[in-house]
C-alpha cells in the first residue's frame, strides 16, 4: 500500500478510531419492515478489519445520530465498547470517550460521510471521509477512502492505521495457525 508521509504521520498517533454508522459502516440506506423493524447491511470485511485493529491496541467506537437495536447488536458482536446512539450533536460523545481514555485530539480519528459529522472531524487528528461522502465532508477530511460507506471503507481506514503503526504484518500472522 502507498500512503502519503503526512497521512502516515497522523495515522501513527491514533489510539481511538470512531465511526459514524449510517453511510460509513453501512451504505446509508435504511430498510424498514411493516412491523417497524429496521434492517441494515454491514460489510464483513469492515468487521474483520475492526477486530484486527482492536487486537493491535487501537480502541474503536461509534457515534451515530440514529438509535437502532441492530447497530447495538453488530457493535457488541465486534466487541466495540464505545457505542453512542441518538447523538444529533456528536461532539459531546466524542469529548466524553476522548476524556475517558485520557487522549488528546491528535490521538483520535473519525470517519464520517455527512455534514452532521463535521464538528467532530474538525477536532480530531485524523478526519476521514468515505468515497460517497458529501462534498463538504470530503473537503474537511485529511483522507478520503476509495471505498464507499458499507463497502469496505472502514476496512481501508483500519488497514491505514495498522500500516502506519507497523502492526499489519502481525495481524496477518494471527491467521497462520
Amino acid at each position: 500500500m502507498f500512503y502519503k508521509k503526512q497521512l502516515l504521520k497522523k495515522a501513527k498517533k491514533i489510539r481511538l478510531l470512531l465511526f459514524d454508522v449510517d453511510g460509513v459502516l453501512t451504505d446509508g440506506r435504511l430498510f424498514l419492515g411493516d412491523n417497524g423493524q429496521e434492517y441494515k447491511a454491514f460489510h464483513s470485511q469492515d468487521g474483520l478489519g475492526m477486530m484486527m485493529l482492536q487486537r493491535s491496541g487501537v480502541k474503536i467506537g461509534v457515534i451515530t445520530g440514529r438509535t437502532s437495536a441492530v447497530v447495538q447488536q453488530r457493535m457488541v458482536s465486534l466487541n466495540i465498547e464505545y457505542i453512542f446512539q441518538g447523538q444529533l450533536s456528536k461532539l459531546s460523545a466524542f469529548k466524553q470517550v476522548r476524556d475517558t481514555l485520557e487522549l488528546t485530539n491528535t490521538q483520535v480519528a473519525f470517519v464520517g460521510d455527512d455534514v452532521i459529522d463535521l464538528p467532530v472531524m474538525q477536532q480530531v487528528g485524523l478526519a476521514v471521509a468515505v468515497d460517497n461522502a458529501h462534498g463538504l465532508v470530503k473537503k474537511q477530511a485529511h483522507w478520503c477512502t476509495k471505498a464507499k460507506g458499507g463497502a469496505g471503507a472502514a476496512r481501508a481506514v483500519c488497514e491505514l492505521i495498522m500500516h502506519a503503526q507497523g502492526t499489519w504484518d502481525a495481524q496477518l500472522h494471527y491467521f497462520d495457525e
